[in-house]
């Protein structure tokens, strides 16, 4: 059994700054891909930023410059640094990532449960 639990959301003022964590755990052999989503009221789930096990990291137009990914492979865990957050961060912000389960030939891929973050103005 492999999950994903992610932690640091929360409310903040605009201008301020958030770190989201995601950790995976279970029976893992190996993690490529560790990305964040995240879906506003309302919208449809969108892509935040992506990072592969090569070390590429890549962002979508509206955090770029301000939200960071860092990965700590060692612990099978994914960092988002919020930094000059906007109102329009506002949303539930959502780990994935594609896993190698022990045992398995092929990677799956796994959402964490989400987490809430509140930008107010």
């Amino acid at each position: 059994q492999v999950r994903l639990v992610e932690s640091g959301g929360g409310l903040v003022q605009a201008g301020e700054s958030l770190r989201l964590a995601c950790a995976a755990s279970g029976s893992i052999f190996a993690i490529n891909a560790m990305d964040w989503y995240r879906q506003a009221p309302g919208k449809q789930r969108e892509l935040v930023g992506s990072s592969t096990g090569s070390g590429t990291f890549a962002y979508a137009d509206p955090v770029k410059g301000r939200f960071t990914i860092h990965r700590d492979n060692a612990k099978n865990t994914v960092y988002l640094q919020m930094d000059s957050l906007i109102p329009e961060d506002t949303a539930v912000y959502y780990c994935n990532m594609d896993i190698l389960v022990e045992g398995d030939y092929m990677f799956t891929n796994f959402w964490g449960q989400g987490t809430k973050v509140t930008v107010s103005s």
